[in-house]
């Protein structure tokens, strides 16, 4: 059973829209502060110390626009629960129209906040299997051009990648068709090798979780794919599971892929997983779950290279439990894993 799903439900048409304003807030948003739990309500969105946690926040993301939308009907209680999300970098996920664009877009205003930006590419062909996020890039030539866009856009700026959530995972577990696994593995070697010849990226293939399986199960598929070239893996993407959890099965898998390090999706992880209901859909939108570690590079394990928000906390796995379509914003969603968390 593929215990993963909310990985690819979390694909998000990021638009272009908002990267004139983050770029413009940016710069006076670009303080060695933030994270100030006791700050008036009212206060603008501000970059996290660098020193601990040297990603860009986007002072115009959703949570940002929530937060000012609940300012001002006074409802001051929920501003400041949304202000748990809207402080912290969360990863941007590029859609599939102008991923030159985009890329830029979000590069150049973290640069220009002296920050990373940390970058989702989510359009593998025969992306989800049919499920809430299915679609991706027409064709291996479509991905290949795609990925070629993603790469100009962010040129020599600093950026963290991470890696087409679940591609591997689902070569694994039978979701996609077998003929179309050679290209896959193709796809992301290619993806690997054009983002690792910029200056200044780092990229992190997906290598599935903690409640999926065995690493000896997705190792293979882990090497066809290029794991070797890139910089790490990355684990938990847009699931529950415990930080510690999460830690043991990254540890096992590092063992096998020769010492590589990895990151920790701890966006929604703070209660870990979900164990009611129909254990195919406890992925989607479970109750009860809440905001995990904020993300940092200050981990306490010398494999560990972050603690991140790949998932966008308050954004839809899909249409299940109530919830809009998958990548939506879905404010009550998003005050409950705030209100849950363990932050003050």
């Amino acid at each position: 059973m593929d215990d993963s799903r909310g990985a690819r439900a979390s694909a998000r048409a990021s638009t272009a829209v908002v990267l004139g304003a983050a770029l413009l807030l940016a710069g006076c948003s670009s303080g060695g502060g933030g994270g100030d739990k006791n700050a008036d309500p009212g206060a603008p969105i501000t970059q996290q110390p660098q020193s601990a946690d040297p990603f860009w926040v986007n002072p115009d993301g959703t949570a940002a626009r929530q937060l000012a939308a609940y300012r001002k009907a006074g409802r001051t209680s929920d501003a400041e629960q949304i202000r748990k999300i809207a402080e912290q970098p969360v990863g941007e996920w590029i859609g599939p129209e102008n991923p030159e664009q985009e890329a830029r877009g979000f590069t150049e205003a973290a640069q220009h906040a002296d920050r990373t930006a940390l970058l989702v590419l989510y359009d593998i062909p025969h992306r989800d299997c049919g499920q809430y996020s299915e679609g991706g890039a027409a064709d291996g030539n479509a991905y290949r051009a795609w990925i070629d866009g993603v790469a100009r856009g962010i040129q020599d700026r600093p950026a963290v990648v991470v890696l087409e959530p679940d591609a591997v995972l689902h070569l694994v577990d039978g979701c996609t068709p077998h003929q179309f696994h050679e290209e896959r593995y193709d796809l992301l070697r290619g993806a690997i090798s054009t983002l690792k010849s910029l200056k200044n990226t780092k990229v992190y293939l997906d290598a599935g979780n903690a409640g999926w399986g065995h690493p000896d199960q997705i190792l293979p598929s882990l090497q066809q794919a290029g794991v070797a070239q890139a910089d790490g893996f990355a684990v938990n993407v847009s699931n529950f599971y415990s930080t510690q959890d999460s830690l043991a099965y990254g540890r096992q898998l590092s063992a096998k892929v020769g010492g590589k390090h990895f990151v920790i999706d701890t966006s929604r992880n703070g209660n870990g997983p979900a164990t009611q209901g129909d254990p195919g859909q406890r992925w989607c939108n479970p109750p009860g779950r809440a905001l995990g570690e904020t993300p940092t590079t200050r981990t306490s394990d010398p494999l560990v290279d972050a603690y991140l928000w790949v998932k966008r906390p308050g954004e839809s796995d899909g249409t299940c439990k109530g919830g809009p379509k998958a990548g939506d914003w879905w404010a009550s969603y998003a005050l409950a894993l705030a209100r849950n968390s363990k932050q003050p």
